[in-house]
């Protein structure tokens, strides 16, 4: 198992880009790692930066210096929004990228991001080892993409003037909800929406293109949003916005290394994962204090608000995802079926 001293020990030693064979050399394999989230260092900054820094270090000890990493943050590679197209054409190796932002490609990847289908961690969790993460699984297979680290991330809403709350609340606004089908869900509360990536909501709250921006915890902290908001609507004790955001790999890359290397892969994705809920969990309770303290009046969600979400998704966002293809229609049934 993954710890602390390892990981920092991995992290400070020098790269290791050739290994001696039988009396040869030979390249190591390099991969290249590319995310939206701002960078840092494996002790500090955005958890999801760190992850991505840890997988790396971890990986390259395991294998000896045969797998190296070079992390590129900011989408500083990549842009946004064309990473997951990069992962299934093998231009890109691997990324920790918000499922839904593929959502136009590929629409059954929507259910990462169903408004009120996920209202736990241990929920969402639980989709991987449950008929729902068999299927979601091997449909990502299919089309390209594996997946190394299940990462769920609940959210709340920064707002440039009044909090969001109830679905009432959202009327008039212009709101960024973060999938096609939370913006069905915003739409029929009155509002209209705006579809950026998370790194853009901050433009476009300070330019008033946005008067309010839905994102996980993490995204609420990272990209600043303290500083053009007035209000914040928690989602630390409820939330019916949870994000699949996990980190995935090219399939046409993996498949070309060895078994060997497939399976550290494999094993330290798998062993991130604790990681990386305890790092949502975190900034779930960190961003209030971070809103608070730059004057933003902080209003929380409970269960009875988050059903009156969930209401309007079932009518209408979950509908129209199931009625999208016969995947779409399955995932959907097999993730209803795991209980909270």
């Amino acid at each position: 198992m993954l710890t602390r001293r390892h990981l920092v020990t991995s992290a400070l030693a020098a790269p290791v880009i050739l290994r001696l064979g039988t009396g040869t050399a030979k390249a190591a394999t390099t991969l290249k790692i590319s995310h939206q989230f701002p960078g840092g260092t494996i002790d500090k900054g955005d958890f999801r930066d760190r992850l991505c820094r840890m997988f790396a270090a971890e990986v390259a000890k395991r294998s000896g210096g045969d797998i190296s990493a070079e992390i590129y943050p900011n989408s500083s590679l990549i842009k946004t929004n064309a990473q997951f197209s990069a992962m299934r054409k093998g231009a890109l190796d691997i990324s920790l990228y918000p499922m839904p932002y593929a959502g136009g490609e590929l629409p059954e990847t929507n259910i990462g991001l169903m408004p009120g289908l996920v209202a736990t961690y241990d929920q969402g969790l639980r989709w991987k080892k449950e008929p729902v993460g068999k299927a979601l699984t091997d449909f990502l297979a299919d089309k390209g993409i594996i997946l190394l680290s299940w990462i769920w991330q609940a959210g709340g809403v920064a707002s440039r003037s009044r909090a969001i709350v109830a679905p009432e609340d959202a009327k008039g606004m212009k709101v960024r909800g973060g999938s096609r089908e939370m913006d069905m869900v915003l739409q029929t509360a009155g509002a209209s929406v705006l579809s950026v990536p998370s790194n853009e909501i901050y433009q476009a709250m300070q330019t008033g293109a946005c008067d309010a921006g839905i994102t996980s915890s993490t995204s609420l902290i990272s990209f600043r949003l303290e500083e053009v908001s007035k209000a914040l609507t928690s989602g630390a004790g409820a939330s019916y916005w949870f994000m699949l955001e996990p980190l995935m790999m090219s399939k046409i890359v993996f498949d070309k290394l060895p078994k060997n290397q497939q399976d550290i892969i494999l094993a330290v994705g798998s062993e991130l994962e604790g990681f990386g809920r305890k790092g949502a969990q975190d900034d779930d309770i960190e961003v209030a204090k971070v809103y608070e303290k730059a004057g933003a009046k902080v209003a929380p969600l409970d269960i009875a608000v988050v059903n009156k979400w969930r209401d309007i998704a079932r009518d209408t966002a979950w509908k129209d995802y199931g009625a999208k293809t016969a995947t779409a229609a399955n995932l959907l049934k097999l993730a209803s079926n795991v209980s909270s």
